[in-house]
């Protein structure tokens, strides 16, 4: 009688387990085409993101190919400067997408520590600085068929802050 009682449960044991099989493949199957659709929403939403971020780094990568001069000074900053533009850019990119207020207030902080990292560079070589204008603080417009003909760089609009006084020792 008890090996009975074990078949039975055992035959119960598996029904169950077959059924909870079944039913946990289609509960996956269903969330995985779920996740996949938002997944593929999250990327298109995501494109021009992804775009400026790259045309950011690419052109960080060209303009950092420089040759060398001779002058050590002089070729470092030629090849950092780029270097910190490329994290302005980046960042600039992410103010215009990112939600996240930490991640922006810490992108809000690479664009201008950043430039002040270039001024330093530029005065340590008695390079001019470039103009001042106000760093981002809100997401700025995705741009438009009109301001990418005129050929405007995001930067353009994040450039520097105004002239860091010089730091006292």
């Amino acid at each position: 009688m008890r090996h009975r009682q074990f078949a039975c449960f055992g035959a119960v044991l598996a029904a169950c387990v077959g059924a909870t099989s079944v039913q946990a493949h289609d509960t996956s199957h269903a969330a995985s085409h779920g996740s996949a659709t938002q997944a593929t929403e999250a990327v298109n939403a995501e494109t021009p993101y992804l775009a400026e971020n790259t045309a950011a780094m690419d052109k960080m990568m060209a303009d950092m190919d420089v040759k060398p001069t001779g002058d050590i000074d002089a070729d470092f900053t030629a090849m950092m400067v780029p270097h910190h533009q490329g994290a302005i850019d980046m960042a600039v990119a992410y103010l215009r997408y990112g939600k996240n207020p930490q991640l922006r207030r810490v992108a809000q902080e690479i664009v201008v520590e950043q430039q002040q990292e270039i001024a330093a560079m530029r005065l340590a070589l008695g390079q001019p600085l470039p103009p001042s204008t106000p760093s981002p603080t809100q997401p700025m417009p995705a741009p438009t068929a009109d301001s990418t003909a005129a050929h405007h760089h995001p930067a353009d609009h994040a450039a520097a802050p105004a002239s860091p006084a010089p730091a006292s020792r």
